[in-house]
């Protein structure tokens, strides 16, 4: 039985291993994010529609032909009175039909402006689509390193439960040959379960920070992997950066740019609706009449037709067109500041980051040097407990602010290049 339970756990705990082994780069997250994170596949729409959008207004380019058929039942036939005479025009049921093409040849630019506006908003929709792109890209790269920062902060926290237990029980032996009183062992004891909190805390952010991690990748919520603790993003020169130039390739503006000359097509389409359309139509109609000669007629037009009166909807159209274009060309204003805004304070996220890594490392060395010091003076009993524990918890808090300092950067890093257009 033993036997055949080991046979039978084995393949399962071989493909745990490697399944454990399997090391997901920050690239690949970023490549599964492009093709499987669900708000980006329902994004995409969005440009498929606007691109249908064009080819529907683009059927205005070619000539609508229309035909129609049908049979009409009378209760009695059309006639005429001439002389005292009454003789009908037609039979009292009868069979019809037709075809007819008309097209439009000019309508002062209005089939233009909105072929235009229907191009331009197409445009608009694939730069926004790559804005949100970009912005996934920095959530997955925000995702990854909070993991990284969360598995460092996770060995710290059980580096302190380690130095504490052992603190612990040098306290325990001094406490049993009477050097010490139990204060410090009960001080040592509430310590460690302060630190197995902060141990609980650090495994909880680490497990929310996979969830987010696989709902962005489009991954199942249990996948688990090693990631790669090289990972870097690529710095950017905080110093060299170009705001000028930086916002010229932003996706969102872009997409804002398209908006407003769309909108200024929109107001010109408006403002065509006020002048006449010159047309042509020829048509070919049939109608079932034994009493006249030609049964079928073929016609010709070449006409002009402008609407007189509408209620008003064509001032209101040209009005709400004119109002578009000012509120999107507002927005534009306000997004280019937004921007600029976004860049300065990723370069300051960047520069601050880079200086706090330095800063860590120093601290470190001295923190370690404090720890050695106060142990070996409560070892000499010349320290006391409380020395021990602070210069413990100050060390962790140390290396605690270092692992965040060197994720910081890589993720003020990322977000530089995403306001600069890089990313």
């Amino acid at each position: 039985m033993k036997k055949q339970l080991i046979s039978l756990l084995l393949p399962a705990l071989l493909w745990s291993s490697v399944a454990s082994a399997e090391t997901l780069s920050l690239k690949e997250c970023l490549e599964r994010a492009d093709h499987s994170n669900p708000t980006l596949r329902t994004a995409v729409w969005d440009s498929r529609i606007a691109e249908e959008n064009v080819r529907q207004t683009s059927s205005s380019l070619y000539p609508r032909v229309d035909a129609q058929v049908g049979y009409t039942v009378q209760d009695s036939a059309q006639a005429v009175k001439i002389n005292g005479f009454t003789a009908e025009t037609q039979e009292p049921n009868y069979a019809f039909g037709g075809v007819a093409a008309s097209y439009t040849i000019y309508d002062f630019g209005r089939r233009d402006a909105r072929l235009k506006q229907a191009r331009l908003q197409a445009d608009a929709a694939a730069s926004l689509f790559q804005a949100q792109r970009k912005d996934l890209s920095l959530q997955v790269i925000e995702a990854y390193f909070g993991i990284l920062q969360a598995n460092r902060m996770i060995l710290a926290a059980k580096e302190e439960m380690a130095q504490v237990e052992q603190h612990r029980r040098v306290a325990q032996a001094l406490f049993e040959e009477g050097v010490v009183t139990r204060n410090d062992v009960l001080q040592a004891e509430v310590r460690l379960a302060t630190a197995r909190q902060s141990l609980l805390a650090r495994n909880n952010l680490q497990v929310n920070s996979w969830l987010q991690l696989n709902y962005l990748t489009g991954t199942h919520p249990s996948h688990r992997a090693e990631l790669d603790d090289s990972a870097a993003v690529g710095s950017v020169d905080e110093e060299q950066v170009d705001a000028a130039d930086a916002l010229t390739k932003r996706p969102e503006l872009q997409a804002l740019r398209h908006e407003f000359n769309a909108a200024e097509a929109g107001v010109r389409e408006a403002g065509s609706s006020f002048f006449p359309e010159l047309y042509t139509r020829a048509g070919l109609d049939y109608l079932e009449n034994d009493k006249v000669r030609e049964q079928v007629i073929l016609s010709a037009t070449l006409g002009l037709r402008i609407n007189l009166f509408d209620g008003f909807a064509s001032t209101s159209a040209k009005a709400r067109a004119v109002q578009v274009r000012s509120r999107v060309h507002d927005r534009l204003r306000q997004i280019k500041t937004q921007m600029q805004l976004e860049i300065d304070m990723a370069r300051n996220d960047v520069k601050v980051a880079r200086e706090r890594i330095a800063v860590a490392e120093a601290a470190i060395r001295q923190g370690e040097e404090n720890l050695r010091i106060n142990r070996e003076r409560y070892e000499e009993r010349v320290g006391t407990a409380t020395d021990v524990l602070d210069a413990q918890t100050l060390l962790t808090q140390i290396r605690t602010d270092h692992y965040r300092s060197l994720f910081d950067f890589q993720v003020a890093s990322a977000r530089l290049k995403r306001a600069v257009g890089e990313l």
